[in-house]
């Protein structure tokens, strides 16, 4: 996921707002054709902190109790859920229990996201203490049991602000705002967020390799 987002990150260096919109479109499941450049960057960066609970912290987390097969079967309740986890006639009730296992899968390694990923932020030099701050205050304002944790630790560490409208299948959806607005999302703020994401699996991998050897 972090490549991809890496992907979007150089066409918006080279002012492609046409290439980063159709390679976002790999990455989120949102409407892309009309975001401006805030809106691209807000969408990425929302995605490199969710990616980072069910891209890297819960696959680490079920291979280290489970190996392999807990791994492997982590994967599959995690793609399933992107494949058809959404609001569609058609999938509508395998979609809603796909979706529910997704986040049942993800609980506790969202909130262990809680304390890598401000460690993360302290590691990379950017403010840890308003990363839990702001955990604490919106952590909980999203819908999913989940996404709003890695979200907010991200936000507030970079002290930007997520959330926001956006439009799926052209039906608009206002997601809660999580932190504090204190400057306009930059282009960096991807490659700060994709940083604190790579420290964040490190801490995850070295933590679970010492406990491991220590059980």
């Amino acid at each position: 996921m972090n490549i991809e987002a890496t992907d979007v990150y150089r066409e918006l260096e080279r002012n492609n707002l046409e290439g980063a919109r159709r390679k976002l479109t790999f990455i989120v499941g949102r409407d892309t054709a009309n975001l401006n450049r805030e809106e691209i960057i807000r969408a990425t960066v929302e995605t490199v902190a969710e990616s980072t609970v069910d891209g890297i912290i819960s696959p680490l987390f079920y291979a280290f109790i489970g190996g392999a097969p807990l791994a492997l079967a982590y994967k599959a309740v995690n793609t399933l859920d992107s494949m058809v986890g959404y609001e569609n006639e058609k999938y509508r009730d395998f979609g809603w229990a796909s979706a529910k296992l997704d986040d049942l899968a993800n609980f506790i390694p969202a909130r262990l996201s809680a304390i890598f990923l401000p460690f993360a932020s302290w590691l990379a030099g950017y403010d840890s203490l308003n990363s839990w701050r702001i955990i604490w205050r919106d952590g909980r304002r999203n819908p999913s049991p989940n996404n709003s944790i890695p979200e907010a630790a991200i936000a507030g560490a970079l002290g930007v602000q997520l959330g926001g409208l956006n439009f799926y299948n052209s039906k608009a959806i206002q997601k809660p705002l999580i932190g504090k607005n204190l400057r306009p999302l930059e282009i960096q703020d991807i490659k700060q967020a994709i940083r604190i994401s790579y420290i964040c699996a490190t801490l995850v991998l070295i933590t679970g390799i010492f406990l491991t050897w220590a059980i």
